[in-house]
Parts: structure tokens; sequence; C-alpha cells
């Protein structure tokens, strides 16, 4: 996420005119928004917001989810990315879960050598924690993706920030307002049939 600052003040709807954003802008930074989607409840958990996404944030992230609720079943909906298949996820899900076993050397052997053999540990279904992949190019399959795009136009498109604090800032405000106000599981509409021309 982008913290830009409009350089001058959008001018209101007006009889006969729309809404007017100014299209300079200053750029103070980015921001990383790491999420998960509760579909029973249509609440987002335990955002983390950071200045990367690399593997140890994703690590991080889904520990402090798991703390939220250390006893719990988890099943993680997550794409393809390299982070979602990682040495240090597989790590801290065999921590979390008391696995004894060997995890071997990442590159070399064992549950550790690749991200194939990373990706069938994690979707292990007889583990405590575990991660389901959606095919690739199928983000619309995983809900926090729909969750994502109502923030960006509800929130990103067409605010101003003067800093990266007051994006995170807003950012949190959002999201408690989402859960007081718009938070319902969503209502899947396709049911399969073809679309026709």
């Amino acid at each position: 996420m982008q913290a830009l600052e409009r350089l001058h003040e959008t001018k209101p709807v007006r009889p006969g005119l729309v809404e007017r954003v100014e299209f300079e802008y200053i750029r103070h930074g980015t921001l990383s928004l790491i999420a998960n989607f509760d579909v029973a409840t249509g609440k987002v958990i335990c955002p983390s917001i950071g200045p990367t996404r690399t593997e140890a944030d994703f690590a991080a992230h889904i520990d402090k989810t798991v703390e939220s609720d250390p006893g719990a079943t988890w099943i993680f909906v997550v794409d393809q990315l390299d982070t979602h298949r990682s040495a240090s996820l597989v790590r801290l899900v065999a921590r979390r879960c008391g696995l004894e076993e060997a995890l071997g050397v990442k590159g070399k052997q064992g549950i550790l050598k690749s991200k194939k053999t990373r990706r069938k540990f994690l979707e292990d279904p007889s583990h405590r924690i575990r991660f389901v992949y959606t095919p690739r190019h199928c983000s619309w399959l995983n809900q926090v993706e729909i969750w994502f795009s109502i923030l960006a136009r509800r929130l990103l498109k067409r605010s101003s920030f003067t800093s990266i604090d007051d994006l995170r800032s807003r950012v949190f405000q959002f999201v408690e307002y989402f859960h007081r106000v718009l938070a319902k599981p969503f209502r899947w509409t396709y049911t399969g049939r073809p679309l026709q021309a």
C-alpha cells in the first residue's frame, strides 16, 4: 500500500460535477498488509502491517495469528507465493504442533529440501495447523483477496495520507469500522455454469 498525499485538496461533488481528486501526489513510502479473513464471521483476524512481506514477516504473522487461539485447529487458505511454503513456516508448524520429526536441511534433504516437500508437509491434514493452496491464477478463490479489494476501493483509492504512520492508523481504523458495520460471510453466487457471451 502506498502512502500517497495529494498535493491539493479534493474538490467535493457539486451539482453537475463529480468529486475531483488531485492527480499529483507526494509518495511517503509503502507498507505491506498481511491479513486473515475468517470465512465464518466475515471478520479480519490479526492483521499485520510492516515495511516488507518476507518469509520472516509471513511466519511471524502466522505465529501471531495462532497465538490468538493457541489450542485451536487452523486452516489457512493461501496462494502459492514462496513465502507461503518457506522453511520458516515449516519450522513454525512443527514447533506449534509439537512434531518431533527431523525436518532435514533446506536445499539438500528431508521435509525442508524443496518447495514441493515443504508444501506437502504444510498441507498434511493430520496437523492442527495446515495450509490449503489455491491453484495458480485463481486468487478469487481466496476470500481475503475479496476483502483486500474492499479495502482498496473504500479506503486506499481516493484517500490522501500524510505519512506511513497515517496510512497504518487509517487501515487499522478501517478494519475496526468493517467489523462493526460491514462484516458478514461472503455469499458465493457463481453456480459453476460456463459464462456465455
